[in-house]
């Protein structure tokens, strides 16, 4: 049996407009009779004309997840699968379909910006991993297209949610000097993005909080890859004296730093300790296991589509900022 918007409106109880602004996602309707028209939708299997719902309220119900990544990056860097895990379920809530969207190169960026955002086929976007400098910001503002950014962004037009990635970075290195540790080195995230900036912002300040001098050759850049971090820390093993203690500002580059001490002959925590950045799932089972400073990413990407489903349905188009704020999780590592 094919069900109508009447159909529905009988079984719950309610009038067709109503269901009709449930199915739309308006939001004045009272979250109880919301919920029960969801409940009848869904036990009877009803499907609403995507097309005509399209037309009557300028809408898609679709939203983009914007990565600028490499695909190889997204599959190997454990904190992607987390944080899209945490936006589909929110999505779901929010009755979205979700669109994954990435690139690498200016060209793809481009025709990514005319045929997807531009042309309105997303209601709206999530952006994840860009630099600060990066222009698809500029743009999405000036075409009005509504966007949240997971990850600090300093125009004040922008929403965005984040974790206190100063305060993370600055209990990690305290936590080492509270060990005893003086020559703490750190490997930063990439410094063209907000993240690798607070993370080296935090090593800094807890450094100079109790007066231990700042050694610039302790600081390496790294890249947020397993590759990245194994470099850095290996230009971290040439400088004399070397670290004791080592800060690196993601799990995945802190695993490449791991292979490098071992190559060197070296034993962590007994000759350089690791402290990490993230605590994703295989953070607990390395050899030794990774302490590290958890950051909520599930609830990163949920918070960001909450945000943006506000801007979309016209609940506010006052700019959010949500920071949340990350733990210690001590292991064996230092």
């Amino acid at each position: 049996m094919a069900y109508t918007l009447e159909d529905i409106a009988r079984l719950a109880g309610v009038s067709r407009s109503t269901v009709s602004r449930v199915v739309n996602n308006h939001p004045s309707v009272r979250p109880e009779v919301r919920q029960r028209v969801w409940d009848v939708i869904r036990e009877v299997g009803y499907q609403p004309h995507a097309a005509a719902r399209s037309l009557a309220t300028n809408r898609t119900n679709i939203i983009g997840l914007v990565i600028p990544e490499a695909v190889s990056t997204l599959f190997t860097d454990p904190f992607f699968p987390l944080l899209i895990r945490g936006i589909t379920d929110a999505c779901y809530t929010h009755n979205y379909h979700l669109m994954l969207a990435l690139f690498s190169t200016p060209d793809q960026e481009e025709d990514l910006y005319n045929r997807l955002l531009k042309s309105r086929y997303l209601d709206g976007v999530v952006l994840a991993s860009t630099r600060v400098d990066d222009l698809l910001v500029q743009r999405l503002l000036d075409d009005g297209i509504p966007f949240v950014s997971i990850g600090r962004h300093t125009d004040t037009r922008v929403s965005y949610v984040d974790v206190d990635n100063v305060a993370g970075a600055r209990m990690a290195v305290e936590h080492l000097l509270r060990r005893g540790y003086q020559r703490i080195a750190t490997i930063t995230g990439p410094l063209n993005m907000a993240a690798g900036q607070d993370r080296l912002l935090g090593y800094k300040q807890a450094l100079a909080a109790h007066r231990v001098p700042l050694d610039e050759a302790l600081i390496q850049e790294g890249d947020f890859t397993e590759g990245g971090g194994l470099a850095a820390m290996e230009r971290l093993l040439d400088v004399q004296p070397r670290p004791t203690a080592v800060f690196v500002a993601s799990d995945t580059m802190a695993m490449g730093a791991l292979r490098a001490i071992r190559r060197a002959g070296l034993e962590v925590p007994a000759d350089i300790a690791i402290v990490g950045f993230d605590d994703v799932p295989q953070a607990a089972f390395m050899n030794p296991p990774l302490t590290t400073v958890r950051q909520p990413i599930e609830l990163l990407g949920a918070t960001a589509v909450d945000i943006l489903a506000d801007q979309v349905t016209g609940k506010t188009d006052i700019p959010q900022r949500v920071v949340l704020m990350p733990e210690l999780v001590v292991r064996a590592t230092g």
